[in-house]
């Protein structure tokens, strides 16, 4: 039986997302807040990015202005590779079961990570497409954004532009430099027809890897922490290095594989592949 009604298919059609509530469940979610705040707290102990992923990268970066009495733990590489609740959550959940709607019935993972916000955090995420950042034979992928906590108009939201999914794949690259997001010229185009996507902790914003996207400071007293996953149809097949690499990426989550390879037309520079922490060190060049 479909998961998605006709209309909540149509919408992600016509626009590139789709919010999905309860996407995990309650005693996961809670498996979920508890495993990141232990790594919050940890994260009091650092004065820079630390740990270690797959490809010998930090996993934990930290926000400038982090420190013990204030911790700003605002991105974790991998978290499905340090944490069973994180990787039982990747392999399963009501997205996924969206997603065969959506893809197929046959699906692989990319990778993850989670991004957070803590309150009064000044990161902001500069508009850009994920598919600039994972080229791939096809873009038959989907974005899936999990809400570890609420997220409301002042804490950070996801901005996601209706329909951009069906326009360019636009330029990251600006003056020699992978500035990892659009120019400020198509930014200020984006902003203005952007709209915020909100939900209940546990929910799900479903987002087509073209749709451009973006988001603000947070600006509450609260957290806005999101576990983000890349899932592609089991046919699409990467064009370079997985930009955060894990033990786990291309496992198949669904269905099965069927040694086939599926192409489209499309036309896009090689990104840059990320050497320190997270692409908020990209984002963060000026070109």
């Amino acid at each position: 039986m479909p998961t998605l009604t006709t209309e909540q298919l149509g919408t992600f059609r016509s626009t590139g997302f789709l919010l999905l509530e309860n996407a995990i469940a309650p005693g996961m979610l809670r498996k979920l807040r508890n495993d990141f705040e232990q790594w919050k707290e940890e994260s009091r102990q650092q004065e820079q990015a630390y740990g270690t992923s797959f490809d010998g990268r930090p996993r934990f970066d930290l926000e400038p202005g982090h420190s013990a009495d204030k911790p700003a733990l605002r991105r974790i590489a991998s978290p499905v590779e340090i944490s069973e609740p994180y990787l039982a959550a990747m392999r399963d959940n009501r997205a996924l079961d969206a997603l065969e709607d959506i893809l197929g019935p046959n699906i692989k993972f990319e990778n993850s990570k989670i991004n957070s916000k803590q309150p009064g955090a000044a990161t902001t995420v500069k508009y850009h497409q994920d598919f600039a950042f994972e080229a791939h034979s096809n873009d038959d992928m989907v974005t899936v954004l999990f809400f570890i906590d609420d997220v409301t108009p002042d804490n950070g939201p996801l901005k996601v532009v209706p329909g951009s999914h069906t326009g360019p794949i636009y330029e990251h690259w600006h003056n020699g430099l992978f500035t990892g997001a659009v120019s400020d010229e198509i930014a200020e185009e984006m902003k203005a027809k952007a709209v915020p996507c909100y939900g209940k902790a546990g929910s799900a914003c479903l987002m087509h890897t073209r749709v451009v996207h973006g988001s603000e400071p947070n600006l509450s007293d609260g957290p806005r922490t999101l576990f983000i996953c890349s899932y592609t149809a089991e046919d699409s097949y990467p064009l370079h290095a997985n930009h955060i690499p894990s033990k786990y990426m291309y496992e198949v989550v669904r269905g099965e594989a069927t040694g086939r390879v599926r192409c489209s037309a499309y036309d896009m520079a090689i990104p840059e592949m990320p050497t320190g922490a997270s692409f908020f060190e990209q984002q963060a060049a000026v070109a």
